[in-house]
């Protein structure tokens, strides 16, 4: 409350009426994803999702109605998560090796992008139930689809990869291989197309999408050797509300056969024109 100097016994009176009836009583108004907002007590709680959106048909920009949006599967699920919460859903796009570190510092309330849940993911954050799982694949232009055909064939290759991914990872047990790491999958395409790179390790359904959309490019018959954990969504260490929020809706999605629903519909838009 301002201070208002010397006035009248009067007129301290009255402000004190008036200050009763036309403010809360300034406790702030928290939402289940760990924002808070003030002011107005019936304010609408904010869930702030953070997302690399280039990775169809989990998440990627479409223009839908002359706008471009950010679309796919993962955010079907975040829109129900949110609905489920009673809060507003923003959505974040961030370069992936930026997701964790945001999470961490707060400025966003959850991680969904294809997040695997490895161990040292799962010490810096808050990770839910598994929500879906995919083969990997090898992505090449056209003309080397034969010379790439087995894992072993990619030794002493150069590989671009993203960047914090468990495709990475995977990079890195290649023999020889000289790896291009960088934030989105749409720069690795352009590696591929100018040759600056021999192949690329990608999610099988990200895989499928720019094959689909991208001319010259294919999936060959290597096939990358990686215990499948599936994807989990990221919170915040040590935020149990929203993580049991989350899962609570996983576990209704996963029910009523809606992201499977999803999935499909999500791949049919990566897919057209």
């Amino acid at each position: 409350m301002n201070k208002w100097g010397k006035l009248s016994m009067g007129l301290l009176l009255a402000a004190g009426l008036l200050a009763g009836c036309g403010s809360n009583n300034n406790d702030n108004n928290t939402a289940a994803s760990g924002n808070t907002n003030t002011g107005n007590a019936t304010a609408a709680k904010k869930l702030i999702m953070g997302t690399s959106a280039d990775f169809p048909p989990y998440e990627f920009h479409k223009v839908v109605d002359g706008k471009d949006t950010i679309v796919g599967f993962d955010i079907e699920i975040a829109k129900d998560i949110a609905a489920d919460m009673g809060a507003e859903l923003e959505i974040k796009d961030l370069p992936f090796d930026s997701l964790l570190n945001e999470l961490s510092s707060g400025r966003i309330d959850m991680v969904i992008s294809g997040l695997s849940p490895t161990p040292e993911r799962a010490e810096a954050v808050g990770l839910s139930d598994i929500y879906y799982k995919a083969e990997q694949a090898v992505v090449v232009r056209e003309a080397d689809k034969d010379k790439f055909a087995t894992m072993d064939s990619l030794k002493n290759t150069k590989i671009g990869i993203q960047t914090g991914s468990i495709q990475e990872d995977i990079a890195k047990g290649i023999e020889g291989a000289q790896l291009t790491s960088l934030g989105k999958i749409s720069e690795i395409v352009l590696q591929l197309q100018s040759n600056r790179v021999d192949a690329s390790i990608m999610e099988g359904p990200v895989a499928k999408s720019f094959v689909k959309n991208v001319k010259g490019l294919v999936i060959t018959d290597a096939k990358p050797e990686v215990e499948d954990d599936g994807y989990v969504i990221g919170v915040k260490k040590g935020n149990t509300e929203l993580l049991d929020q989350v899962n609570k809706t996983l576990t209704r999605l996963n029910s009523e056969g809606k992201i499977d629903e999803y999935v499909a519909a999500a791949s049919e838009l990566a897919e057209s024109k």
